[in-house]
């Protein structure tokens, strides 16, 4: 069988239209709107985003956590502090995170500052996680190397013997906030020319919506 020929592959989109009056004066509450329409028409996996961070030597690496609660003007979402993005995060505290829901049409992109969130945020989150999902939080020293999964899967069985019922959550794994400071609203439209609402902020604490060019 030939593949397909990558650069003949494309779609023409044109469900719905997009602009500035059509979008909530709050940008937060506009992604919760498209948010709540992407889990009801059921899109697999909605809350899934693409999380970008940049190193001490600005190279940028991308990942998909999922978005747990948009709490406080923030994008929330829990993670190991010690692995290669709680590392980046460190250095600097900075991120963009994309959503892509193809069944709409629609993209969001969110960029801002990160904070890690309270220890009490972290603790009320971890607590409500499937008990595997609480050690294996223990288990993984997440993005150093690997030589053997056996050496998982033993410390696994140990820390099941260890925490038998309550599993406290690791010191090194905890949650983070997107404060955001640039939101773009992605809409699909025929011939690529796209509909695209951005927010910014102003000095009155408002938010400056506008159309950008596709």
């Amino acid at each position: 069988m030939t593949p397909p020929n990558l650069a003949d592959i494309r779609l023409d989109y044109g469900q719905r239209g997009l602009s500035p009056e059509d979008c909530d004066v709050d940008p937060l509450v506009q992604l919760q709107s498209w948010l709540n329409e992407a889990l009801s028409a059921g899109v697999p996996e909605a809350t899934a985003m693409n999380l970008a961070t940049v190193n001490s030597d600005k190279r940028p690496s991308s990942r998909i956590v999922l978005l747990k609660g948009l709490e406080d003007g923030q994008l929330c979402f829990f993670t190991n502090y010690l692995s290669r993005k709680g590392q980046e995060l460190a250095q600097h505290p900075y991120a963009a995170v994309t959503f892509f829901w193809p069944e709409l049409e629609r993209q969001i992109r969110v960029e801002g500052r990160i904070a890690p969130l309270s220890a009490q945020a972290s603790d009320q989150y971890f607590a409500s996680r499937p008990y595997a999902s609480r050690i294996g939080a223990w288990v993984s020293a997440q993005s150093q190397p690997l030589t053997a999964t056996e050496s998982l899967r033993a410390r696994e069985q140990a820390l099941k013997e260890q925490y038998p019922i309550d599993v406290p959550r690791p010191p090194h794994w905890g949650g983070y906030g997107l404060s955001p400071d640039r939101v773009e609203f992605w809409q699909g439209r025929p011939s690529r020319l796209h509909d695209r609402v951005l927010y910014l902020p102003m000095p009155d604490g408002q938010w400056q919506r506008s159309r950008l060019q596709p």
